[in-house]
Formats: structure tokens, C-alpha cells, sequence
């Protein structure tokens, strides 16, 4: 008989070979579970567990179809709240890099400390991995220039190689279908902003 484990572990591997199959560009798995794991079991051993359990999934493809699977962490977006800001970030990175996919999705841009992360990152980061930095919160209300933008861009750019380095939201702007608490014209300023700001960041680079 298989255990729940194993079978959660199935359902998960059909899923992104789905996605993948169906020509996805990229499948990013949500684990914003990984940085409230440390805040219930400080220990570590709870988040071990569950990049244990997830790289059981992730060993089912190959290496080529790894460099199309993402993973990404944040504290927490729901209704305009987190569950663990309060958690060390560079206490998770460690064990979250150990996952064998080929790109991260890193919220950055409500990080207080966020060159304190970016040095992290960079004595993680295995070569054919790529770190897409978040550069909007979608938590907060103003919505960021593209300025704004760049400038986070840049500053990840003295850390992290160019050909590794990309720019994503700091997480998703309706977790749940529920969640109204930011207006889709909130949403889309956003993006826009995330869109123009990375442009004139690789102009500065001159990539």
C-alpha cells in the first residue's frame, strides 16, 4: 500500500509534467510554507522535512526539465498580511537552496535588509541557477516607480551575475480568489512598474 506521502508526492510530479508537456516556459512551485516552518520548529527539522518531500517530487525529472521548475518563498501575502516576516530570511536560505530546481523566486523588495540577503543568495547560488529577485510588494499600497525599480535592480546586479539575475513580484497579488485587498489597477501599476523598471536597469547594464 502507498503512503499519503507518496501518493501527494505523485499528484504533485503529474501535475507540473502537465504543465510542462502542455509547453509551460516555466512551473513555479508556492513554498511559503519553507520560512513559517521555521517559525513553528526553529529547530530546522520541519523545514527539512519539506524540502525532503519536495525534492522527492522534483527527482522525478530530469535535469534539463528542472531548469524549467521554480520555486518561490515569501513570509506570507494573504489579505495584506504575513505569517512570518519576523523569521531570519538567511535562516531559510541555506536549507532552501538544497531544493533541485533551477530557479528561485525570492521576495526581496519588503526586505529590510535586503543587501543582507542578496550576499546570502550569492554563496548559495550553483551554477545554471537563476534568482528572480522580487522588486514589487504587492502588500503595500503605493505602487512603486519605475525608478524605483531599477534601483533594486541594480543593487542585486553588485551581487548576483547577470546571466543568473531576474525580476519578479514579491508575491502573488490574489493568493486566494477571496482577496480583494489590492485593486487590480493597483496590481497592474505594479507590474507595469516591475516591466519598465527592469528595462531601464538592463539599458544601465547594458544587457
Amino acid at each position: 500500500m502507498r503512503s499519503s506521502a507518496s501518493i501527494g508526492c505523485g499528484a504533485a510530479e503529474k501535475d507540473i509534467r502537465d504543465c510542462l508537456d502542455a509547453g509551460a516556459a516555466c512551473v513555479q512551485i508556492d513554498f511559503t510554507e519553507g520560512r513559517l516552518a521555521l517559525k513553528l520548529d526553529p529547530s530546522g527539522g520541519l523545514l527539512r522535512a519539506f524540502i525532503e518531500l519536495n525534492n522527492r517530487v522534483l527527482d522525478g525529472f530530469s535535469d534539463q526539465q528542472r531548469k524549467k521548475i521554480g520555486v518561490h518563498t515569501c513570509p506570507g501575502g494573504d489579505r495584506d498580511s504575513t505569517h512570518s516576516a519576523d523569521v531570519d530570511y538567511t535562516a531559510l536560505l541555506p536549507d532552501l537552496f538544497q531544493l533541485r530546481v533551477g530557479r528561485f523566486y525570492i521576495q526581496l523588495a519588503s526586505e529590510p535588509d535586503r543587501k543582507r540577503v542578496l550576499k546570502t543568495i550569492r554563496g548559495l547560488l550553483r551554477p545554471g541557477q537563476m534568482v528572480f529577485i522580487g522588486v514589487t510588494d504587492p502588500i503595500h499600497p503605493k505602487i512603486e516607480t519605475p525608478e524605483a525599480v531599477r534601483d533594486r535592480v541594480l543593487e542585486a546586479a553588485e551581487c548576483i551575475p547577470l546571466e543568473a539575475l531576474g525580476t519578479t513580484d514579491d508575491c502573488g497579488f490574489s493568493p486566494f480568489a477571496d482577496d480583494t485587498s489590492t485593486s487590480r489597477e493597483t496590481a497592474f501599476g505594479k507590474i507595469r512598474a516591475r516591466v519598465e523598471g527592469t528595462a531601464m536597469a538592463g539599458r544601465a547594464l547594458g544587457v
